[in-house]
């Protein structure tokens, strides 16, 4: 079965928590743990990772370490990271609390309808607006990538 994929609309209840569908729940308790880590994304969506998975796309080498003591793009990026992630723990029952500090930029505050995306390594949890807003960009960048490779393929024919 596929991990981490398809769609489903939840609603933020009154106290900032969300209920995960249940393939979801059953993706990130595979390991028989629940620990996830939150990471708000620039886009506006949370992205929720098993902690393994966001380790792995974190894991930085003894030469990234030193190149952060001398660079500032570095140190943001490091501090960026740091700040707009946290760690968390799904129930069993498959409910999350989003931290408060992220419901804002995120638009998922309490009542608001929302969608939990997957993305193969985990689930982005969007407010519905933004997710059609973003899908719509996504379809309209598919669709220029498409008419560039048709049209370098013609200059290719002639």
């Amino acid at each position: 079965m596929l991990a981490f994929c398809g769609q489903d609309r939840v609603l933020v209840d009154a106290n900032g928590r969300v209920k995960l569908p249940v393939h979801f729940v059953e993706d990130f308790l595979a390991d028989g743990k629940g620990d996830v880590v939150f990471y708000c994304l620039p886009e506006g969506a949370l992205a929720i990772y098993p902690e393994a998975v966001y380790s792995e796309m974190r894991r930085r080498s003894a030469e990234d370490i030193r190149a952060a003591a001398g660079s500032m793009l570095k140190r943001r990026d490091l501090r960026r990271v740091g700040a707009w992630s946290m760690s968390a723990q799904i129930t069993r029952q498959g409910r999350l609390t989003l931290p408060q500090e992220f419901r804002l930029p995120t638009m998922l505050e309490p009542g608001c309808e929302a969608i939990v995306v997957g993305n193969e390594i985990g689930v982005e949890i969007w407010n519905l607006k933004r997710w059609q807003d973003e899908l719509k960009l996504i379809n309209e960048h598919e669709i220029n990538r498409g008419d560039l490779e048709l049209s370098q393929d013609l200059k290719l024919e002639n």
